[in-house]
């Protein structure tokens, strides 16, 4: 069996503004209204670089076939004999039992393939649902869906996320949150929108028993996350075996609204495993996995004899604990970016812990201690600033978090900081995990059970370091 031809980005490009166009063609016609008609249509045409009026005026005739306008977008003149083959073509059946699996970057702009597929398929009478891994993430597409099918005055049902057109085709959002919730009558079409992050049983067992009395489609819009479910549809996409499988792959770079300087600037800053995964949609084998090969981070003995250098500039951080955690203090060499104190220590009382912390700061006469402020940390910086040491508050949030361990991974895999050979930090830092949100954000934690106290520490420690060379100053 010969393999399918997969068409390349710019291929696919091509073939996606045509859609698009041609999308846009079919629901202006529906639109019972030439000024909006016209107004749609040359907006589109705009943006995708179509300035023809005689294009605009043919596309907008209603009993143009769409074999007809794409000639005239092609810059061709139509024939009768166009036109009839056109018209033996129309009445085809209106089936689609073909699945597309587009594994894209952020910002590459399947959203709004995904609504214009929606749309057009609605349009035709078509009945469709728009999944998402929650709804909070399908409320900004509900909301531009009414916006775009104002014209229609579709019967709108707010509650139940549900408009019905009226030439009867039906768009409904629904969340995959809970899968057993999700059943109702046959579908046309469906648009699975970051299916990597749905439960795997989404598919088999809701939505394509769904397609299969009306033959219907369905569209996988998604960034990968690691070999799991979406990555065997993906394959499914890429077997000539599967001829109603077709995948695509689609980096951010792919669009070509996005300033390629911009994402060279992101690349600069974001862990590898996570640029690779967000903005190159690649599947790698070792989604989760934070900190990579951390055994080669690992210095040798300091030859100072663990001594601070004369006019050395040195930088501490602190995350604290008491029962179920410890609390860890680590300090850097910010001029040689070297890991050269850390202590981790629980079950004593906070007057001893800042004891502790005190006396391995005035060791190293740190110029900053960067502390954690959460819970109880606001208390023991209080009491440290009273005492004269520079301390500066960081709070821990779902936003700041994640740039303070980004900030950590990028130095340990550009070999800008180099760890102490210790078996407590380098076996937290092995188990630290990366959890991808279904809203497009991750999060970092330890496992179940484990701990991240000495990997704080050295966050914090790091971030300080990387601020400037203005200190508070010792008391």
């Amino acid at each position: 069996m010969t393999r399918p031809h997969h068409p390349s980005n710019a291929e696919l490009r091509e073939e996606a503004e045509r859609q698009l166009l041609l999308a846009t063609i079919r629901l202006a016609r529906a639109i019972n209204n030439k000024a909006i008609q016209a107004a749609t249509l040359k907006d589109r045409a705009a943006a995708l670089g179509v300035t023809s009026d005689r294009f605009l005026k043919f596309a907008a005739a209603p009993d143009e076939s769409d074999d007809r306008i794409q000639l005239v977008f092609e810059g061709e003149e139509p024939t009768d004999a166009d036109h009839h083959h056109a018209e033996e073509a129309a009445r085809g059946p209106e089936t689609d039992l073909g699945v597309k699996v587009l594994a894209c970057g952020r910002r590459f702009g399947k959203t709004e393939l995904g609504k214009l597929l929606m749309i057009e398929r609605a349009v035709r009478g078509g009945q469709c649902w728009w999944l998402a891994p929650t709804y909070g993430m399908a409320g900004q597409v509900w909301r531009d869906l009414r916006r775009t099918l104002a014209p229609l005055r579709p019967d709108i049902d707010t509650d139940d996320r549900r408009m019905t057109l009226p030439g009867g085709g039906m768009i409904a959002v629904r969340s995959a949150h809970t899968p057993d919730r999700l059943r109702g009558a046959g579908l046309d079409f469906a648009v699975l929108d970051e299916a990597a992050f749905m439960p795997d049983s989404v598919w088999p067992e809701v939505i394509r028993p769904m397609l299969l009395d009306r033959r219907g489609g369905a569209a996988f819009l998604s960034t990968p996350y690691g070999f799991n479910g979406f990555w065997g549809l993906y394959q499914l996409g890429l077997d000539p075996s599967e001829p109603e499988w077709a995948s695509f792959h689609a980096p951010s770079s792919a669009n070509p609204r996005l300033d390629s300087t911009e994402i060279e600037a992101i690349r600069r800053v974001t862990p590898e495993r996570v640029f690779r995964a967000e903005y190159l949609a690649e599947f790698i084998d070792d989604a989760g996995v934070v900190f990579r090969e951390v055994g080669r981070h690992a210095a040798a003995p300091l030859a100072d004899d663990g001594q601070p250098r004369e006019g050395g500039r040195y930088i501490a951080g602190c995350d604290w604990g008491r029962v179920d955690d410890y609390t860890a203090v680590a300090v850097i060499d910010a001029d040689s970016g070297r890991l050269v104190a850390l202590d981790r220590f629980t079950g004593v009382g906070w007057a001893v812990q800042r004891g502790r912390v005190s006396a391995l700061c005035q060791r190293w006469n740190v110029s900053a201690l960067w502390a954690e402020e959460n819970a109880a940390g606001s208390v023991n910086i209080e009491a440290l600033q009273a005492d004269g040491l520079p301390v500066r508050p960081f709070v821990t949030t779902s936003r700041s978090k994640p740039a303070l361990i980004d900030g950590l991974v990028v130095a340990l895999e550009r070999g800008e900081l180099s760890l102490l050979d210790d078996p407590v930090l380098l076996s937290e830092l092995s188990a630290y995990r990366l959890t991808r949100l279904p809203g497009g954000g991750y999060r970092y934690s330890a496992p179940p059970g484990g701990h991240d106290d000495t990997v704080i520490a050295v966050a914090l420690a790091w971030h300080g370091s990387r601020q400037g060379r203005v200190g508070i100053g010792w008391g």
